[in-house]
């Protein structure tokens, strides 16, 4: 089985590649081949099969079709530009989140047979905010262009699967924390800010108030849910391709708590209007029951994020930070 990860050069990316590669298999069939695609060209990394690295431009169809070649049967989506930057950049995010999801899905109909594509979709394309709990046939209403990019690519992709051009799973992922290395452009960026810096003996500005409440999953349960969704029977499915992983409700608060007090200290309360205007309009927390029937596990607690991000991240951020 040929894969590629578009998107293959980010942290989710690498972590989804590092897995494939000490697991040598998808669903029970062997992985024959990896391309990993990003916008600069992904380091590549040692693996029981051969490993493409490409650069390109994903809403190229040009460079859509060099990462998405024949005999590829599993295509994870995951290229994109991230909220608050699309947001300050409307032609870019337009050009990324959905020009790049139609060039995805016209390389995938030319291919002899029809591809798996996980597509990462967000709780950014729905709307609802604090007071949210959101069951599966809720609509989607985003208050953001990230969102309303990422609602339109999931209707084209499931509108392709009805046609039989490739076959979708949608995932609308909730906040992903802890990431690691360091803050990045995402409105949602400083949910990782107030764990990691704490942990790194580093201050971070706190831009809500700690009774605001967050959809979150850690990075090892974002890579199983991808997993499960490239090998799952779509057919349960029908023509409704996006699925709402059953993820954590918490408050930052909560969040908080489960760091020693002198980490929370170094936490310091900065309001950022912008931001919270955002992220406060998400939904936050989702029932998820659709995708527990599908086999999709639930998130832990904030204790086993922190001990996974300790385990997997740690060290690596500091070493990346020069601390």
């Amino acid at each position: 089985m040929q894969i590629t990860i578009l998107g293959g050069g980010g942290f989710l990316g690498r972590k989804l590649a590092h897995r494939l590669s000490a697991e040598g298999s998808l669903g029970g069939r062997a992985i024959t081949g990896l391309t990993l695609f990003d916008l600069a060209e992904p380091g590549t990394l040692d693996a029981p099969f051969p490993v493409r690295c490409l650069a390109g431009d994903v809403a190229s169809a040009a460079d859509a079709a060099r990462a998405i070649a024949e005999g590829t049967g599993v295509v994870f989506h995951l290229a994109a530009v991230v909220s608050a930057a699309a947001e300050a950049d409307f032609d870019l995010g337009m050009r990324v989140n959905l020009h790049g999801s139609l060039a995805v899905i016209e390389a995938c109909r030319k291919l002899s047979a029809p591809p798996r594509v996980i597509f990462t979709s967000s709780v950014a394309s729905f709307g609802g905010g604090q007071s949210a709990l959101l069951p599966d046939d809720a609509r989607q209403l985003p208050g953001n262009s990230y969102g309303a990019q990422k609602a339109a690519a999931e209707l084209l992709l499931s509108d392709a699967s009805r046609r039989g051009m490739l076959d979708a799973v949608s995932l609308r992922l909730p906040t992903v924390i802890v990431r690691p290395g360091r803050p990045n452009k995402a409105a949602s960026s400083f949910f990782s800010s107030i764990l990691r810096e704490p942990l790194l003996g580093l201050e971070t500005p706190l831009p809500v108030g700690e009774a605001f409440r967050v959809w979150v999953c850690s990075p090892r349960r974002a890579v199983d849910w991808l997993l499960h969704a490239a090998s799952m029977d779509t057919g349960p499915l029908g023509i409704d391709r996006g699925v709402n992983p059953p993820g954590l409700a918490v408050s930052v608060g909560e969040m908080l708590a489960a760091l020693t007090p002198a980490e929370r200290a170094l936490v310091k309360p900065v309001p950022d209007a912008t931001v919270e205007a955002i992220v406060g309009g998400w939904p936050a927390e989702f029932a998820a029951t659709r995708a527990k029937k599908l086999g999709f596990a639930p998130q832990e607690g904030v204790p086993a994020i922190l001990a996974a991000f300790r385990e997997d991240d740690l060290a690596a951020t500091r070493a990346e930070r020069g601390m």
